[in-house]
């Protein structure tokens, strides 16, 4: 077996590194600036290792039954963790990635290249101007996972590009966002807000000590104009190591309170997470 040494190469987001993972022959951990972007098992796709990651794939399990392909986009590509899950679990999807950080492409393109006939489109471009470029009604899911250092970009958190998120979307198609904040939420309930005013469908999926308050951490963001299956979402993520809640309903009008909607006007990225909160050694 050959030996696995760590790649450090600096990217156009920072400085990235990936570092080989010693109970696993071919698994890699993806840092950028320290802050954990991606862990892939090339021999196993299947393998999450990340909890949000896990999230992120039940959402794609409950969006249509068992093995049937999808047509996924991906905005924020780190490693290509869940599209390479999508297309181990759904053989025949087709995925398009959208990663503005080209320098980080180069790298995961060379080290941990996609297998052959994945189905899986990778492009360098920004987020939001891809969203508002893609044909109408032409994604199942829509992921939506991009941080520009360890904050969400503001151009990804308007009602505007919520609008341009739901024309790409084919009816009962679905939105999820990976979200970051802690207590009192002014982020996370403006998210709501916003995609309140656009989708028919809300639902939201963390750990409880996050939305109890008690630590900053992720937030899974749920739209779509018809319901989302949050009884099965909640059994897979209460049984996964780190469970988490399925919040939706009156809950969800509950957190949401008095915030509104965000224009393009008066958007501002997530807010930066306190120290160590998602960095690793």
């Amino acid at each position: 077996m050959n030996e696995q040494i760590p790649v450090l190469r600096d990217v156009d987001g920072g400085t990235a590194k990936l570092m080989p993972d010693v109970d696993r022959e071919r698994a890699w951990l993806l840092t950028v600036d320290g802050a954990p972007q991606s862990y892939v098992d090339l021999d196993a796709p299947a393998h999450l290792e990340f909890e949000y990651t896990q999230r992120l794939a039940h959402v794609v399990d409950c969006a249509a039954d068992e093995g049937v392909p999808l047509d996924l986009l991906h905005l924020g590509g780190g490693a290509l963790t869940l599209p390479r899950y999508v297309a181990a679990t759904r053989p025949g999807s087709r995925q398009d990635v959208v990663e503005a950080d080209r320098g980080l492409l180069e790298l995961v393109a060379e080290h941990l290249p996609l297998p052959a006939g994945s189905g899986i489109e990778v492009h360098g471009a920004d987020a939001r101007a891809w969203v508002e470029a893609a044909p109408v009604d032409s994604a199942d899911v829509l992921i939506a996972d991009v941080f520009g250092g360890s904050r969400i970009p503001a151009h990804l958190t308007s009602a505007e590009y919520a609008r341009a998120a739901e024309r790409v979307l084919r009816p009962g198609g679905i939105y999820a966002a990976n979200l970051a904040d802690g207590a009192p939420f002014a982020f996370l309930r403006s998210q709501l807000a916003t995609f309140a005013a656009v989708f028919g469908e809300l639902a939201l999926i963390a750990e409880p000590a996050v939305l109890r308050g008690r630590r900053f951490g992720n937030a899974l963001l749920l739209a779509s104009h018809t319901p989302i299956d949050t009884a099965a979402l909640a059994r897979r993520t209460a049984a996964d190591a780190f469970p988490a809640r399925v919040a939706h309903g009156s809950s969800l009008t509950r957190l949401i309170g008095d915030a509104t909607a965000v224009r393009d006007a008066d958007a501002v990225p997530s807010p930066e997470p306190p120290d160590g909160a998602f960095s690793v050694g």
